[in-house]
């Protein structure tokens, strides 16, 4: 429990706040109102991370605002599929904040939050095509805290290119593989690893793919066991549960 609602339930309970005044009180103790936005400040506490900002939808104003407001609170932020406007008006206000624009995030982090990276986690993409899907990922994971290393370019089309970086990528604690087209390469990995592979399927193919589609229901239906799948271009969702399984890990001492 925060100190702030500590210090409302003791006035409560010394008859100086009324309850009706209290909930109130509480209620904007764990979110903040921008009247288009309800920013949830206190999700670290509950989850061990803050909000994070999908600006896709949103008009550059609005995302901005939520930004500012995060930052303003002392909470990283990082904001998934950021254009370069948006990423221009907040790099004006935070210099050190960064943008990568071929995964579309841009990342503000709090002085008070420092982050050491550790463990690791692997990042696989299967072609260039990939890698915005997979930049986020790694970027995601690595906002998180663990230590990334991206692998690009290494589908089954030429598995030779696969099996030549297996030494490095054997070395992860989870592995996220990102494809598309029919997404063979998340259950080939799944089949040489003996970590958590989260596949991705990405909308990258000819017609047929129907904008991966056929990537997500390779995946889902692969033999190899220790698969889990997100959905199409989520790489920040395989980018977070892949960190999510190296922490464990890495608190383990696995």
């Amino acid at each position: 429990m925060n100190d702030r609602v500590s210090d409302i339930l003791q006035a409560v309970q010394r008859g100086l706040v009324s309850l009706e005044d209290a909930k109130a009180a509480i209620a904007s103790a764990y979110t903040e109102d921008l009247g288009f936005a309800l920013i949830d400040t206190r999700r670290h506490e509950r989850t061990g991370y803050p909000e994070v900002v999908f600006c896709s939808g949103k008009t550059p104003d609005q995302a901005e605002a939520i930004m500012v407001r995060m930052r303003d609170r002392d909470i990283p932020v990082l904001g998934t599929r950021a254009d370069r406007v948006l990423a221009d008006r907040i790099l004006a206000q935070y210099p050190t904040a960064v943008y990568d624009e071929i995964g579309k995030t841009i990342t503000i982090d709090s002085p008070s939050h420092p982050r050491e990276p550790r463990g690791l986690v692997a990042i696989v993409s299967a072609g260039t095509s990939d890698l915005p899907v997979a930049r986020e990922a790694a970027r995601t994971a690595e906002f998180f805290g663990s230590q990334i290393q991206l692998i690009t370019d290494v589908g089954v089309a030429g598995i030779h290119r696969l099996f030549n970086r297996l030494p490095e990528i054997r070395k992860a604690s989870a592995i996220v593989a990102v494809a598309g087209m029919e997404g063979a390469l998340a259950g080939v990995l799944a089949g040489l690893v003996s970590v958590p592979v989260i596949a991705v399927p990405t909308s990258v193919g000819y017609g047929a793919s129907f904008n991966g589609l056929s990537a997500l229901l390779g995946m889902l239906t692969s033999c190899a066991p220790g698969i889990s799948v997100v959905n199409i271009d989520n790489g920040f969702g395989a980018g977070y549960q892949a960190n999510l399984i190296n922490q464990l890990r890495f608190q383990k001492g696995v």
